[in-house]
C-alpha cells in the first residue's frame, strides 16, 4: 500500500507560532518511489512506416526512330522520391526568383555630379542676386547636371542552398506527373539532321510543344540539327535544364539516361511496399 504524500499539517500548524514557516524535513516527505514509464524502442528508421512509399508508374512513350512500336502496354517505375514529392509552391517560388536573378544584367548607370564634364565654378555669388543660392552647373537640381541616387551597375544574383534547389527540382518534376505531362521513353536517337522527317514523326507523335531531355553529356549532333527549326518543340541535357524551362514547357519528354540521371543525383534511400524483408520486419514488430 502506498504512502500517503500529503504533508503533515500539524507540524505546519505548529511551525507558524512563531510567525514563520519551516520548511518540511526530509523525514516527513513521502519514501516512495516514483513510478517508471516504460517507453517501447522505436522501430529502425529503415523499416518505419514514413520510408515505405509505392513506387510512380509512367507509361513508355514509343521512341522517335520507331514510332509505331507498341508501348501501350509498357510502364516505366520511377521513384517516388524524385517524382512523388509533395508540392510546395513556396519552394518553387523562390527557386524561379533566383534564377531570373541571375538573368539581370545589372548595367543600369548614371552620372554623378561629380562625374559630369563641367567646370566646378560657382555659377554667381551667394548673396545679393535675389536668387536661389547654386554652386556649379553640375548640382542635380539643374539640368544637364548629374544625378542623385541612381542606378548603378550592381550583382542582381541571389544566393540559394543546395539542397532547397534540388527540392525545387522534385517539386517540378513531380508536378508534371501530377499534371500527366511527362513522359519517358527509351532513346532519342535521330539517324540524320533532316527537320522535315523529325516534324512529322512528332507530330504523329502528338509531342508538340514538348521539352525532350536526354541524359547524354551533350545533345546528339543528328538531333540537335533536325529539332532547331521546329517550331514549338525544345531539347537540353539533364544536366543543363532548370527549374523554370521545367514549369515553363506545357509538357516534359524524359529518356531512360535522364531518368537515371535524376533519380541519382535526386533521389532519397526509400524501401518499396514490394519489399519482402520490409514486410517480414514490420510484421516481427
Amino acid at each position: 500500500m502506498l504512502k500517503s504524500t500529503v504533508p503533515n499539517l500539524q507540524y505546519l500548524k505548529q511551525s507558524t507560532k512563531h510567525g514563520r514557516v519551516h520548511r518540511l524535513r526530509p523525514s516527513l516527505m513521502a519514501k516512495t518511489a516514483p513510478l517508471k514509464r516504460v517507453i517501447p524502442d522505436p522501430p529502425p528508421p529503415s523499416i518505419t512506416a514514413a520510408s515505405i512509399v509505392r513506387p510512380v508508374y509512367v507509361g513508355l512513350t514509343a521512341s522517335l526512330r520507331k514510332p509505331h512500336e507498341s508501348a501501350e502496354c509498357q510502364l516505366v517505375a520511377l521513384d517516388p522520391t524524385v517524382f512523388h514529392h509533395p508540392i510546395r509552391r513556396d519552394i518553387l517560388h523562390l527557386c524561379i526568383n533566383h534564377y531570373r536573378d541571375s538573368l539581370r544584367q545589372g548595367s543600369a548607370n548614371t552620372r554623378t555630379r561629380g562625374e559630369v564634364r563641367g567646370s566646378g565654378r560657382k555659377i554667381r555669388p551667394q548673396k545679393g542676386s535675389g536668387r536661389a543660392r547654386l554652386g556649379d552647373a553640375q548640382s542635380p537640381m539643374l539640368r544637364g547636371g548629374g544625378v542623385a541616387f541612381g542606378p548603378k551597375p550592381r550583382d542582381f544574383s541571389t544566393k540559394l542552398p543546395r539542397k532547397v534547389i534540388q527540392m525545387g527540382m522534385r517539386v517540378a518534376l513531380s508536378s508534371k506527373v501530377l499534371e500527366q505531362n511527362l513522359g519517358v521513353m527509351k532513346t532519342m536517337d535521330w539517324p540524320n539532321g533532316k527537320t522535315k522527317y523529325l516534324s512529322h514523326k512528332i507530330s504523329s507523335l502528338g509531342l508538340k510543344n514538348t521539352l525532350f531531355i536526354t541524359g547524354e553529356d551533350e545533345v546528339p549532333t543528328m538531333l540537335q540539327r533536325a529539332i532547331r527549326n521546329i517550331p514549338l518543340v525544345g531539347v537540353t541535357t539533364s544536366r543543363e535544364v532548370n527549374i523554370h524551362e521545367l514549369l515553363k514547357w506545357p509538357r516534359v519528354m524524359l529518356d531512360a539516361k535522364a531518368v537515371d540521371f535524376f533519380e541519382q543525383s535526386l533521389g532519397k534511400p526509400y524501401a518499396s511496399v514490394d519489399d519482402t524483408p520490409v514486410q517480414e520486419a514490420i510484421s516481427r514488430l
